[in-house]
């Protein structure tokens, strides 16, 4: 059997002899907001850190704002000397980028799996999550959904435009969910999709969604949580730069506009055992509805992850399938978890709250979490909304409140990990106060 270093120095020396224009491969990994940061390297230093020299980057990077800034967390970042934390290059992730002017590759690193692991790097935490899983016997399979929209590459005032129609150079103003906007809008769909394949990603079906400009792409279900939320990762970035290159941009933006609907973060899972039996279809399903009960009462200390951002909040209660309350339901996309129709060895929970620019890995290992309580608690779940239209149970509407009810839950404490509670509900409280520091007209035309 090979070493992992023997295999990431074949995979290097074999992404340098398929191209060898590419001079740089840009290091890369998800902060706490959802955002890549790590540094670029020439494919020669490469070579040598897959060969095993040491990679270390800031260990604070995890913590920057929404707007790259450092905050005041506990010791971290003004107490602690910003020391750096050592990472690990990610097997198979070594793709070229396609969107960029000159030749480029990428290649995700963590900490997970290093001596010392940061304990509040998403990654990290969803790896804790699917290790403990994986102990007990319980293996998730997991598939993403994304919804976003794209808007004209140029703003006015710095507010979005609509995207122009290729054909009619018409804006795309008006919402529906014709199969002719895939069509009209092929070229830069065609793009995505191949450019996810591209990086390993297994793209199913696109859709027009009901928004203007709005689209949805599914994922493939797959065995490995960690490489199914590594998808949903890379093609946000990936997408992005694509919708740059044909003249538009790309925005996983939660609620672009008030009108229309918001863009969420479908996610599909279903639990087997090691011998592949659907663990939530046994006992006539009776586990499903302890995991759905478990998900539900978790859900409303999860608002910070499924809502990251004062934007996230406005999406919910929209017209259009975001709830207010927590809920499930048998094929009812009014519900957070919507159970779809399927064969049992099929059947599976869709999460439906979180928004589009919520962190994947935050996002699989809160649902997980709550699943796994479930089962251990083994509790009756509430009606579902296809017996009571008016069933569910309140969560916060709002982020400093949301941010309450998370850290101090005892399970989310436990199977997330303390420190990482502490950290992220600090991070999520700060960017929120930081937004708030800013007077819009409006508040000019009301109060002046």
């Amino acid at each position: 059997m090979k070493s992992p270093a023997s295999t990431l120095l074949a995979e290097v020396r074999t992404f340098r002899q398929n191209h060898p224009d590419v001079r740089y491969v840009d290091l890369i990994a998800l902060d706490i907001p959802g955002h890549f940061y790590g540094k670029r390297y020439p494919i020669e230093m490469l070579e040598k850190v897959a060969a095993g020299s040491p990679l270390k980057l800031p260990q604070n990077a995890v913590l920057l704002g929404v707007q790259g800034g450092l905050f005041k967390i506990g010791d971290y970042c003004f107490n602690d000397g910003d020391p750096d934390a050592n990472r690990r290059l990610v097997p198979g992730t070594l793709k070229p980028v396609s969107w960029e002017s000159q030749p480029l590759g990428q290649m995700l690193i963590t900490s997970d799996g290093t001596e010392a692991p940061i304990p509040f790097e998403p990654r990290e935490v969803l790896a804790k999550v699917l290790e403990r899983l994986q102990h007990k016997g319980i293996h998730p399979v997991v598939a993403f959904e994304l919804e976003f929209y794209l808007f004209d590459k140029k703003l006015d005032q710095g507010l979005p435009q609509f995207a122009r129609d290729p054909l009619s150079d018409d804006a795309d103003d008006q919402p529906n969910l014709h199969i002719e906007r895939l069509s009209r809008f092929s070229a830069v769909l065609d793009d995505m999709a191949q450019t996810a394949k591209d990086q390993g990603i297994d793209i199913t079906v696109i859709t027009a969604e009901i928004g203007p400009g709005q689209f949805e792409i599914n994922f493939g279900h797959l065995d490995d949580g960690m490489r199914a939320a590594d998808w949903a990762a890379l093609f946000c970035r990936s997408t992005r730069g694509v919708a740059l290159k044909h003249g538009y941009r790309a925005s996983f933006m939660a609620k672009p506009y008030l009108q229309f609907p918001g863009s969420g973060m479908h996610v599909h899972v279903s639990l087997y055992d090691a011998a592949g039996n659907n663990l939530l279809a046994a006992h006539q399903q009776q586990p499903l509805r302890h995991a759905v009960a478990g998900c539900l009462e978790l859900l409303p200390h999860c608002m910070p992850i499924f809502s990251p951002n004062h934007n996230a909040f406005r999406r919910l209660g929209a017209a259009v399938n975001a709830a207010t309350r927590a809920s499930w339901g048998f094929e009812d996309r009014d519900a957070c978890l919507r159970i779809p129709e399927s064969a049992p060895r099929n059947l599976r929970i869709e999460h439906r709250l979180a928004s589009a620019d919520a962190n994947p890995y935050l996002v699989l290992a809160a649902i997980l979490v709550g699943l796994e309580h479930g089962l251990e608690a083994q509790r009756e779940p509430i009606a579902p909304l296809n017996q009571d239209r008016s069933s569910g149970t309140d969560f916060p509407l709002e982020m400093l409140e949301a941010v309450r009810a998370m850290q101090h839950q005892a399970v989310l404490r436990d199977k997330l990990g303390a420190e990482f509670v502490d950290v992220y509900c600090e991070n999520k409280r700060q960017d929120h106060l930081a937004f708030q520091q800013e007077i819009n007209a409006r508040e000019y035309r009301w109060f002046l």
